[in-house]
């Protein structure tokens, strides 16, 4: 049985919402096609269960993609100000943490609510539990078999998201659906993981648990924040950012002493000679980590006893202490995929497909990835109102 719409979108998450939404309070006939049993099921579970629904300052130099570019319309057409105005209008309490991340004072429900609000008055047809069996294109319509119905369109928008954490659901179909109407794919991969360590390293996840402010460097990239050692490797949030710009076989840069300016050992040296190095480093950092650190140097004892050259050493290495991460945590728990559906394909101002009228591509499918904290979000909603508005 076909039903007339003028778009079909294919998955409910924070993308496919406002999508839904967008074009439904411009008219369009829409069927949302979600094969979970709720809609939003990662922005309930994102920022610890109070989402992080965006965050104020974000802008293309957070976004990271083949074609760096392709990401400036949609964001500066849809900021960070527009969803919190969607927000404040719907009288969600929020609050600013570090970083401009802007977080519910309650319950991710309120945002995945005041989406499904917006979503009923463009009168949009939500068809939940309902997975995607089929999907085909001729005479200008695509048609859709999802669940024991067969719906169709002049419009199809991907909005399936990637692997990132497959317990959600999630899957690849976005990649194999682009790949069917002839879309490029850049390598889908892992972001926003955590980074496994083995071989010589292994001693550092014996200090599971221990956390620290870093500066972490990969790629002439770099973050400031905390770094986490865990039973497998380095998680954190430093962590979790250069992992997106980190490629197997290249080291990760760790400054552990981020506020020290250089000559800080040699100083306290003079000051200080009968003290340990040990005692030292555990003034500035966790003891269990300043104890490792001070072993792998062979810097035991009291600093008097210390060739200033050595000590000199120990600071730059300190100050870039070079790990070589054996791999990652993979999709299972990276918070977003990097890579996707090539933005060489799309229109950076409708995100419609060069090569197929009438398809469209948006969110986390797509080859844009964010840093953390909200960043990622900002792109869904920014892309699905970007096609929603050219629909």
């Amino acid at each position: 049985m076909s039903s007339p719409y003028d778009v079909i979108i294919l998955g409910a998450g924070a993308a496919g919402l406002m999508c839904a939404a967008t074009a439904g309070q411009r008219g369009r006939r829409v069927l949302l096609v979600e094969h979970a049993d709720r809609a939003g099921k990662k922005i309930l579970i994102s920022g610890g269960g109070r989402c992080n629904f965006t965050n104020i300052g974000a802008g293309p130099a957070q976004f990271h993609s083949a074609n760096p570019h392709f990401a400036k319309s949609a964001l500066s057409r849809y900021t960070p100000q527009d969803f919190l105005a969607l927000v404040e209008k719907h009288k969600i309490a929020w609050h600013e943490k570090t970083l401009g991340q802007l977080f519910c004072d309650g319950s991710s429900r309120q945002i995945v609510h005041m989406l499904m609000e917006e979503c009923a008055k463009g009168s949009v047809r939500i068809a939940l539990g309902e997975p995607v069996r089929d999907v085909s294109h001729a005479d200008a319509l695509f048609t859709v078999t999802h669940g024991d119905q067969v719906s169709t369109a002049p419009s199809l928008v991907i909005a399936t998201g990637g692997p990132s954490i497959p317990k959600m659901g999630a899957t690849g179909f976005a990649y194999d659906l682009a790949r069917k109407f002839g879309l490029k794919i850049v390598e889908p991969r892992p972001a926003l993981v955590p980074l496994t360590l083995g071989g010589d390293e292994a001693l550092f996840r014996e200090l599971s648990g221990v956390a620290t402010e870093v500066i972490a460097k990969a790629n002439k990239t770099q973050f400031r924040e905390a770094a986490l050692f865990t039973h497998k490797g380095m998680s954190g949030p430093a962590i979790l950012q250069i992992s997106s710009y980190w490629r197997h076989g290249q080291p990760v840069g760790i400054d552990f002493l981020p506020s020290l300016a250089s000559g800080w050992a040699t100083a306290a040296k003079r000051a200080r000679p009968r003290t340990h190095f040990h005692t030292l480093l555990g003034e500035l950092l966790p003891d269990r980590l300043a104890e490792t650190l001070a072993k792998k140097l062979g810097l035991w004892g009291e600093l008097a006893n210390m060739p200033d050259r050595k000590l000199e050493e120990a600071e730059r290495r300190l100050g870039d202490w070079q790990f070589h991460p054996n791999g990652t945590e993979g999709f299972a728990k990276a918070e977003v995929t990097a890579g996707g559906i090539s933005t060489a394909e799309l229109s950076s101002q409708t995100m419609e497909a060069k090569k197929v009228p009438g398809l469209y591509a948006i969110g986390e499918a797509v080859d844009v990835t964010g840093w953390l904290g909200g960043y990622n979000f900002q792109w869904a909603w920014a892309s699905g109102w970007a096609a929603g508005q050219a629909l």
